[in-house]
């Protein structure tokens, strides 16, 4: 099933719960949290102590992005504020087999992420052990950019090593994603569309959102 995950980086702070609500009324079956620490991307958002508080105003999964270096060091604080996936970025983690390992213990989804000049190569050791792969398509670090058009072959890759070697894993695609370019990245083999800007920067999220659903549905 394809599945709609607004990212909470492009909604409006000041009412980040009514945000948060009016995506899950209108649809969303996820909610992706941006995790930037000023360092591995030049951005900063927020932490543990945000997701927590935001936790109690949803039922849908977290799925939570982990832009930070050295992100072994946070996992514990990430479970416990009440994440259900953790992305961690394959160019950030030297131990990357022990962090994937340390995510699942916990009884969470682990994910591995990867920027756009990063190849597919880096992470074929690893996509037997993971939950979720996910396709950077902008330049991580902040909100409302451009999708990157040649990134729609590494998606056809990603999604036919991933048919190859881990049926079960999850094919995700986070930046620049709209009404406009969904149709192409479903039939690349997209499972999960992280959408920021498309849904919080329109006032109907509910029509956004379902137009989406209807594009992902039509066969």
């Amino acid at each position: 099933m394809k599945q709609i995950a607004p990212s909470i980086l492009s909604a409006d702070f000041s009412q980040l719960t009514e945000e948060i609500q009016k995506v899950e009324e209108a649809g969303a079956d996820l909610i992706h949290l941006d995790v930037m620490d000023g360092h591995f991307v030049p951005n900063l958002t927020f932490g543990p102590p945000v997701i927590a508080s935001i936790r109690k105003v949803t039922r849908l999964p977290f799925d939570v992005h982990l832009m930070i270096e050295k992100p072994e060091r946070s996992i514990q604080a990430f479970v416990d504020a009440g994440s259900d996936f953790i992305t961690v970025h394959a160019e950030a983690e030297i131990h990357l087999n022990r962090t994937i390992a340390f995510i699942k213990e916990k009884g969470l989804k682990a994910g591995v992420s990867i920027n756009p000049a990063t190849p597919l190569c880096l992470i074929e050791e690893i996509i037997r052990d993971i939950d979720l792969l996910m396709i950077m398509s902008v330049n991580p670090g902040f909100g409302g950019q451009i999708f990157i058009q040649n990134i729609l072959e590494k998606i056809k890759k990603a999604r036919n090593l991933i048919d190859e070697k881990a049926p079960d894993v999850l094919l995700e695609v986070d930046g620049g994603v709209n009404l406009e370019n969904i149709r192409s990245l479903k039939e690349a083999g997209i499972d999960i569309f992280v959408a920021g800007s498309a849904v919080f920067k329109n006032k109907d999220y509910k029509q956004t959102i379902q137009s989406m659903k209807k594009i992902l549905n039509d066969d």
